[in-house]
């Protein structure tokens, strides 16, 4: 297995470790995604993994239009909610009702896409949103994905773990280098994250290392 398949696998297995772990009250605790609660980003990882396999199992022709960091698109609007897929996954959760039979089903389709990136070619040539990519740098892309849902997951859960460190630190430098700003050492990984994509406000004391930067957050990642 290639370096990025593994960081896709390590951040991945952690997340779904992690939504395993849960309890069943704590899928109704909000999440770090905006009008979101815990079940409705869980409901969100399962339509992720759909996303995984059959973007793994779609070869594109022609050269790559896109890398792992071309990938995503900026923005400075947070999401509103209003998106009608945003909705639709709120009423999906919502119809699950037990919440180990969404868990039951993240497993169970997590799974699937987890051994679909082990197996997969990173030379492959992929087709996802209308772009061209190598499956090594999509799979590389969603590191951020795993690592960013992971930090919403826990933001008021605190008695569950976090993202692996080494994901955390692959995710800051992939957002370094979608958006060119370069977070100040003093910033952890995960604050850098949470901060540089408006998960949460910077402090007085952040603002202050973070100089000129401070005006440009939040960097929205889509």
């Amino acid at each position: 297995m290639d370096r990025t398949a593994d960081l896709f696998t390590r951040t991945w297995s952690a997340l779904r470790a992690a939504v395993a772990g849960l309890a069943d009250a704590d899928f109704a605790a909000p999440s770090g995604c905006a009008g979101w609660l815990v079940r409705d980003l869980v409901c969100h990882l399962v339509v992720d993994a759909q996303d995984v396999l059959i973007t793994l199992a779609t070869p594109a022709e022609g050269e790559p239009t896109r890398d792992a960091l071309g990938y995503w698109e900026v923005s400075s609007t947070p999401p509103t909610g209003d998106d009608p897929l945003d909705a639709l996954t709120v009423r999906l959760a919502a119809a699950y009702q037990d919440p180990r039979l969404l868990a039951f089903h993240l497993d169970d389709v997590g799974s699937a896409a987890g051994r679909a990136a082990r197996l997969a070619d990173p030379a492959l040539r992929v087709g996802t949103q209308g772009q061209v990519l190598t499956a090594g740098d999509y799979l590389s892309a969603y590191v951020l994905e795993w690592t960013l849902h992971h930090l919403d997951l826990v933001a008021h859960l605190p008695g569950t773990a976090g993202p692996p460190a080494e994901g955390a630190a692959r995710a800051r430098e992939m957002l370094e280098g979608i958006t060119g700003a370069g977070f100040p050492a003093a910033c952890s990984d995960t604050d850098a994250l949470l901060v540089g994509t408006g998960r949460r406000a910077p402090t007085e004391e952040e603002r202050a290392v973070l100089g000129p930067l401070a005006d440009r957050l939040p960097f929205v990642l889509g």
